[in-house]
């Protein structure tokens, strides 16, 4: 290659946002562990935001945490139990819109900062029978009070123990539960990916 033709190659890397060079590593957890269930709530108006936020009900992952999940998975099914994912890939378009309704970064992480939902390393969830029924869980997803904390012991004995499976198995696979939601867990490493506003639309 010319020098020319190398620094115009160059020039061309230089102009390709961040943001979607690196979006490449995402992949729809679909292709890596199809019995995993979705229920993509940001992609219905049934979320605390009573918007629909999302264009497509797709979950994407950075490809090492959704294998990673996919372990997690794996394991529940040994006895006879498996995951329900509520939110994984999150644009910062969107952060920006939840952050304008609740500005409390126990619960929502300010834009400013990114979330790690923004960068594609955590995933919100919860356990599921073979059928596909949620178990018994402290709250439901998304509920912003102290029951979802982690360190909440003031509800059925049921709940707390499905709390700890879940948190036992995501630790298991590489994540670290979110202190004031039960259903939020990050992947080991996530500040090493960026954060990301790469719309829904155009990922594969």
């Amino acid at each position: 290659m010319t020098t020319r033709c190398r620094l115009l190659a160059l020039a061309f890397i230089a102009t390709v946002p961040a943001a979607h060079s690196a979006s490449f590593d995402l992949v729809d957890i679909e292709t890596v562990n199809p019995r995993i269930r979705l229920d993509l709530r940001y992609a219905t108006a049934h979320n605390f935001t009573h918007q629909v936020l999302y264009p497509r009900a797709k979950c994407f992952l950075r490809a090492a945490v959704a294998e990673r999940l996919s372990r997690a998975q794996a394991e529940l099914e040994r006895t006879g139990r498996g995951l329900k994912v509520f939110d994984c890939y999150r644009p910062l378009s969107v952060q920006k819109k939840m952050w304008a309704l609740i500005p409390d970064e126990r619960y929502v992480a300010d834009p400013a900062k990114g979330s790690r939902h923004n960068r594609a390393a955590a995933v919100d969830l919860t356990i599921v029978q073979a059928g596909g029924s949620e178990v018994v869980m402290p709250t439901a997803f998304d509920d912003f009070s102290e029951r979802a904390h982690r360190d909440c012991f003031a509800l059925p004995a049921v709940a707390i123990e499905n709390r700890h499976l879940l948190e036992a198995v995501m630790t298991r696979a590489g994540f670290v539960g979110l202190p004031t939601e039960w259903w939020h867990f990050d992947a080991e490493g996530w500040e090493s990916y960026d954060v990301l506003d790469v719309d829904l639309t155009e990922l594969r």
